[in-house]
């Protein structure tokens, strides 16, 4: 089943009854959509989550309920928190997971991951597709999370990625500057490893810019697709074989050099020989 509720209360009650009346859903399944991040409401000009059922609602509130039973039945995968540094954190997030939820629900992201772990605030800093896998940055102030997303967009963040790809790939910090969604892109590409039998190559890319799937759509174009790429090569019994391994950067708040690596490769999370 799949809805949207949007009502603008004429008197004041629970959010949880006055959904339930107007989805006709009972009110266990309104709570637990409420948990999983799929009601929202309007609260103090902002439209925001809204997580209590028994919350009271006055008249003139808007409410709005995203219901989606298969959305909301999905469970989250474990993230792991790789380092905790105070005003922000490190984590490894794995294939599948969301960076941040959608309106249909937050119980599946790494943000709501980490907000529940740590018991504190958090704020996205960037990005990482949902199929892959890797390092992520998670503020835990407003103040944080604005500096450290500056180190993204001004371009001094290095960020390395690993990439195993379809094909024999021979490259040695080859630059692929090709436009994606009309803009300036630019990838590096230094081949880690061939294997000959499996017909597929290992590589560390380098990027310059950050377009959505810059990584994918640069790799498919030269003709090596990364294995697992369902959107620019061919699904694969195995998750999108993409992963963010390295984050290395002049921090903003300790104004110091911070370096953070996966101690493994790709192959060595994946299973691949």
């Amino acid at each position: 089943m799949r809805t949207s509720i949007d009502l603008t209360l004429d008197h004041t009650e629970t959010a949880v009854d006055a959904l339930a009346t107007a989805s006709g859903l009972p009110k266990q399944r309104i709570k637990d959509a409420m948990n999983k991040g799929a009601c929202w409401w309007t609260h103090k000009g902002k439209q925001v989550r809204l997580r209590k059922a028994k919350r009271e609602a006055r008249a003139g509130t808007r409410l709005q309920l995203f219901y989606d039973d298969v959305v909301l039945a999905r469970k989250p995968e474990a993230a792991e928190l790789l380092e905790d540094r105070g005003r922000y954190s490190v984590w490894f997030k794995p294939h599948g997971m969301l960076a941040q939820g959608s309106q249909w629900g937050d119980h599946c992201s790494l943000l709501r991951y980490a907000e529940v772990e740590l018991a504190r605030n958090c704020f996205l800093v960037h990005r990482l597709d949902a199929d892959a896998a890797g390092l992520m940055l998670i503020a835990h102030d407003s103040k944080a999370a604005g500096a450290l997303s500056q180190c993204f967009a001004g371009r001094t963040m290095a960020k390395h990625y690993q990439a195993r790809v379809t094909g024999l790939l021979e490259a040695s910090d080859r630059l692929i500057d090709a436009l994606v969604d009309g803009k300036s892109a630019k990838s590096r590409v230094t081949t880690l490893h061939i294997n000959e039998e499996s017909q597929t190559s290992l590589a560390l890319v380098a990027i310059e810019t950050g377009r959505k799937h810059q990584i994918r759509r640069h790799l498919a174009g030269i003709g090596h697709p990364i294995i697992g790429d369902r959107l620019y090569g061919h699904p694969a019994k195995v998750p999108l074989q993409l992963l963010a391994c390295t984050l290395e950067f002049d921090c903003p708040l300790s104004r110091q050099r911070a370096t953070f690596e996966l101690p493994g490769r790709l192959n060595d999370l994946t299973g691949q020989p």
